[in-house]
């Protein structure tokens, strides 16, 4: 059976990719500049750059360390 989309669904669509290329922005944004980017996730305020910045300082560590 064809689902039929109707012009309103398209543009429902059309604004959750545009929200979620806005949020992959921030977020490489926040990781390139050294500043939080906050979410709501499980009912917690988190900071999506927080894994990058430790990820950044163990491999400077471990450069550092090596050389």
């Amino acid at each position: 059976m064809a689902r039929r989309v109707s012009s309103h669904s398209r543009e429902a669509e059309e604004a959750l990719r545009a929200l979620r290329r806005a949020a992959r922005n921030a977020l490489e944004l926040g990781i390139k500049m050294g500043t939080p980017v906050y979410v709501m996730k499980d009912n917690k305020i988190v900071d999506l750059t927080k894994d990058h910045r430790s990820a950044s300082k163990r491999s400077r560590k471990a450069r550092k360390n090596f050389n």
